[in-house]
């Protein structure tokens, strides 16, 4: 039964690291492509900025996750918060105030989060080795 189990554990850590390389193979090529447009373009915008952070937040995400095999819950709710700046950025002029208020509203609840985390990780420190 052990065997079986131990084989188990291997094929879906194999599974987890195809899947991670997919993930960081994609967003070197969206990167690339981010790149490319702005060169075509011969202009840098605050979007193409945003979404170069973005990027690189889940290749952080990923090198994270390699090293340490956890996910660490603060990125992904940086990653939001940069990605609802954009959008506010981007679509201030086509969005009605309802829903500008919703998403500031969202961006300052994960906000809001990442502070608790911070404060709770600060007060209560984990003794794990990787936290």
């Amino acid at each position: 039964m052990n065997q079986w189990r131990d084989r188990g554990k291997r094929l879906l850590r194999l599974i987890e690291h195809i899947v991670l390389g997919v993930i960081a193979f994609s967003t070197v090529i969206a990167i690339g492509v981010e790149i490319l447009s702005m060169v075509q373009a011969r202009s840098v915008t605050i979007a193409d900025l945003l979404y170069l952070f973005i990027y690189l937040e889940v290749l952080a995400m990923v090198s994270i996750y390699l090293d340490s095999g956890k996910l660490p819950l603060n990125i992904p709710l940086y990653i939001a918060i940069v990605a609802l700046a954009r959008y506010l950025m981007l679509d201030m002029k086509s969005i009605d105030t309802w829903r500008m208020l919703g998403v500031a509203g969202a961006t300052f609840l994960i906000a809001l989060t990442v502070l608790v985390m911070r404060y709770g990780r600060a007060r209560f420190p984990d003794n794990d080795e990787h936290a």
